[in-house]
């Protein structure tokens, strides 16, 4: 029988305290510790969750009692220290992104593929109830052969101001110009999740440099990237032969909803989404059926009640306006929806506080349920980097004024290698 997991949750900030009591609680992991260069962080956490506290990213990996290893630092950091901790031996949970350098993305998944370690990405977008209920009505066809899809991440860096001070402290604004396109999974995901197998082939991508914030963004020195753009938009040209638009944006007078997908449209079916309301559209069978050249009517069905909370949806019912006032403030932020499969998670979570709309669960179940099963996780580091890389290269088409870029893709993962069934 395989030994229990023993996590160190590398980084104590403002995030990584979301995924703690959830370690703590799962019946795979004996025991949990955390690490942070600010000590006080640590002892803060230490004495928050009674964890013990490791010294340094280094003492972890060193270490003959950790067998695993949660990073919680910085984005750009992400990519390196998941390759030392693989090269350490030790099973790995990152944050988002993987890495912001294309070269650490395939060094990833070299060291996987050699070591069999388990490896998986906390995207939250997978477990998003919009992109649990395309993934299943695509697999059902639904939407027939896909040709279209929306996705964005509307996060304005004024709602981040406070992350990103508590990272970088005075030069937080050298920190906060991170290109939007370094961070792109979170609307990537969304998209191409719901499609088995399929990735971009080719990239194109227009950047905007209007800034929300006076000298974070420029090539001037204002950044650590040289980065001028708080928003970018790409198109993907896929596998499939369909199109998708991608928006990163840091600067749109919007809160929320953040992540989402705003359109999904194969030949049979479509789905559209703005801020309370979902519908899906299929053609009329007996249209279909007829086979005459007049015009094919649809089905036009509003999905809300499966796609949201169910404190939200009977808002939405009994008063409209407060509804989107309320969502629009971040409601439902830690609450489940119907289709979403709780029911396979573990008894001992019940109880406790959820995030990025009930997603932070099934992440870290994933991650113990590979770890202890060998299997991979659904965010293994192949399906990762076919959301990860268009982004980056989007980043370097964007500042060549949106010349096509191919995308490179890793692949599959290995044929022996079997992934655990996300529901």
């Amino acid at each position: 029988m395989k030994e229990k997991m023993r996590v160190a949750v590398i980084g104590c900030g403002r995030f990584a305290k979301n995924f703690v009591p959830l370690f703590k609680a799962h019946p795979v992991v004996e025991k949990v510790y955390v690490c942070d260069l600010d000590k006080s962080r640590a002892e803060d956490y230490s004495q928050k969750f009674d964890v013990d506290i490791i010294d340094s990213f280094e003492a972890a990996l060193n270490s003959d009692k950790i067998n695993a290893v949660a990073i919680f630092t910085q984005r750009f950091q992400h990519g390196s220290m998941v390759i030392e901790a693989l090269k350490a031996g030790k099973h790995v949970y990152s944050a988002v992104p993987c890495s912001v350098d294309i070269d650490e993305i395939i060094e990833i998944e070299k060291l996987v593929r050699e070591t069999r370690l388990t490896y998986s990405m906390g995207e939250t977008g997978f477990y998003r109830a919009p992109a649990i209920f395309l993934r299943e009505e695509f697999e059902k066809g639904t939407f027939g052969k896909f040709t279209y899809g929306e996705a964005h991440y509307n996060h304005d860096l004024r709602n981040m101001i406070q992350s990103f001070k508590s990272s970088g402290n005075e030069d937080w604004k050298k920190f906060a110009g991170i290109p939007p396109m370094y961070y792109p999974t979170h609307s990537t995901a969304m998209v191409l999740s719901t499609m088995p197998g399929v990735y971009a082939k080719r990239v194109t991508a227009l950047g905007c440099r209007v800034a929300p914030i006076d000298n974070v963004y420029g090539e001037k020195g204002e950044n650590f990237y040289n980065n001028p753009f708080s928003n970018t938009s790409m198109l993907l040209e896929l596998s499939n032969g369909g199109i998708a638009r991608i928006s990163e944006n840091r600067c749109v007078g919007w809160r929320a909803p953040e992540t989402y997908v705003s359109q999904f449209y194969g030949t049979d079916g479509g789905y559209e989404f703005s801020v309370a309301k979902h519908h899906l559209a299929s053609w009329k069978k007996e249209d279909v059926e007829r086979g005459t050249d007049d015009p094919i009517r649809v089905d036009m069905k509003d999905v809300t009640k499966m796609l949201m909370p169910e404190s939200i949806y009977e808002e939405i019912c009994s008063d409209y306006n407060y509804a989107i006032q309320h969502i629009a403030d971040g409601a439902g932020f830690k609450e489940t929806s119907p289709v979403q499969p709780v029911k396979r998670l573990p008894k001992e979570y019940y109880g406790i506080p959820n995030g990025h709309n009930g997603t932070h669960h099934f992440l870290i179940d994933d991650f113990c349920r590979a770890y202890a099963t060998g299997k991979l996780s659904p965010t293994n580091i192949w399906q990762v980097a076919r959301w990860n890389i268009p982004g980056l290269l989007a980043h370097q088409s964007a500042l060549q004024g949106g010349v096509p870029i191919d995308v490179i893709d890793l692949g599959n993962p290995p044929e022996d290698w079997e992934v655990l069934n996300w529901k």
